[in-house]
């Protein structure tokens, strides 16, 4: 295998050119790869998931004692104190450092949904506000956006031409 030497700026820099297999490619990325915990992932994204979902009852509680609502009427006010909730800690930058460590457990809840949203604004708000925010805004959260109507869509057809899904 012969060597090259190229010079820039006084500095000699030696250049091997090998040519790898794809074989031998595989073997030394996976010499590489950082290990994963995976049992330790799935416990912190379960035990985070909980506690979001904990939070959550416990705003819906609070809206039910002290609101007087029902548990039906109490759910919307409740998913938006949440999302609140997790758009000023994104503002702060604590959401991102939990959602780091918990991963999928701080991602899935309607939590994660707004810190998706939160942080693509922020991350554009140099560009303006029409331009920058409302433009990027929906960039990561847009195709979650068009599944849920779509799968609502059809649900609801499925609904109107079968009778299935439930009461009215």
């Amino acid at each position: 295998m012969p060597a090259k030497t190229k010079s820039r700026s006084g500095a000699r820099v030696k250049l091997n050119t090998m040519s790898l297999t794809e074989q031998d490619y595989k073997e030394i990325a996976k010499k590489h790869k950082p290990k994963t915990n995976i049992f330790g992932n799935c416990l912190k994204a379960f035990f985070v998931g909980g506690l979001i979902c904990l939070i959550g009852q416990c705003i819906q509680q609070l809206f039910m004692s002290y609101g007087g609502m029902t548990s039906k009427e109490a759910s919307s006010p409740t998913v938006a104190v949440l999302i609140i909730i997790s758009v000023i800690l994104t503002s702060f930058g604590v959401y991102d450092k939990i959602a780091q460590w918990a991963g999928a457990g701080s991602a899935v809840p309607v939590t994660g949904f707004a810190n998706s949203m939160c942080s693509s604004a922020l991350e554009s708000k140099a560009e303006g506000l029409v331009l920058g925010v409302g433009a990027n805004m929906f960039k990561l959260a847009g195709s979650v956006i068009v599944f849920g109507v779509v799968a609502a869509f059809l649900v609801g057809v499925v609904h109107v031409i079968f009778g299935l899904g439930g009461a009215h």
